[in-house]
């Protein structure tokens, strides 16, 4: 007490026989000190919040394969569990994700490469594998090859709808017909998985996708190439030194998401 009546140089309290009683000057204080005690206090707790993961934002990147199957159930699940987390979303190809994961511009951001176009992403990010993917065979209803065993050797004179012409997927595609010996003819691109279904219920090519990139639909037949054994991998890519604690929270649920996934869509394995 006599160290704050030194501090404001004024006498706060006054002692008597009967004991020690507040001035109206420390009756004042205190009455002007409880709003900001009770601003630190929350502060205080919101900190806790924030180190304890309970409180803050996570900024994510995905492709739209991922937004559409994982997203759904995973943001669901974890704003349920934690709704003082903000979730801001940012879509992407993985050319264009990581580059912004280095920037610290995202906290995580979900990606996918395929076994014939390996990546090498920066060794200054941790990867968390989440799910691979089988490729499926499109055809358009009534083609002569459906309800059939298919090599891939088979497909060799068909026209072929692909993803752009430097992506990973049709990289993959080239890849995978080199080795059965020819070149694909494809005259059809498209990096949406919708448009690629469109073009193939119209009879105008076949096409490759990875499972995620299926949907059934009329107009459609779905088969398996026997002989390839090609998948595509969806990891969590993340500073491994983030100092943000709502990122493992993510992480845990998206990995629920893609377990969630596998059991449900045929050609999903999780990791």
């Amino acid at each position: 007490m006599s160290l704050l009546e030194r501090s404001v140089k004024m006498t706060l309290f006054e002692r008597d026989a009967k004991g020690i009683r507040p001035t109206p000057l420390a009756g004042f204080l205190a009455e002007q000190a409880r709003e900001p005690l009770a601003a630190f206090g929350a502060l205080e707790e919101e900190v806790r919040s924030i180190s304890a993961g309970t409180t803050g934002r996570v900024r994510l990147g995905s492709f739209p394969t991922a937004s559409q199957h994982l997203l759904p159930g995973a943001l669901a699940t974890f704003i349920k569990s934690y709704p003082k987390i903000d979730i801001e979303l940012d879509e992407g190809e993985p050319a264009t994700l990581v580059p912004l994961l280095m920037d610290r511009e995202l906290d995580l951001a979900l990606v996918y490469h395929y076994d014939l176009v390996p990546a090498a992403w920066p060794k200054a990010l941790k990867s968390t594998p989440l799910l691979s993917e089988e490729l499926t065979l499109l055809l358009p209803e009534g083609h002569p090859f459906e309800d059939t065993q298919i090599r891939l050797e088979d497909l060799r004179s068909q026209v072929w709808v692909a993803t752009g012409e430097s992506t990973s997927g049709a990289r993959s595609l080239r890849r995978a017909c080199a080795s059965a010996g020819f070149e694909p003819n494809v005259n059809f691109r498209s990096d949406d998985y919708d448009v690629v279904r469109g073009f193939v219920r119209s009879g105008l090519g076949i096409a490759l996708v990875p499972a995620l990139g299926h949907v059934a639909s009329d107009g459609i037949s779905s088969a398996k190439v026997t002989d390839l054994t090609v998948q595509r991998h969806v990891v969590a890519l993340y500073p491994p030194t983030s100092v943000n604690p709502a990122l493992h929270v993510a992480v845990s649920a998206l990995l629920a998401a893609a377990a969630a996934a596998a059991a449900d869509i045929e050609g999903v394995q999780a990791r």
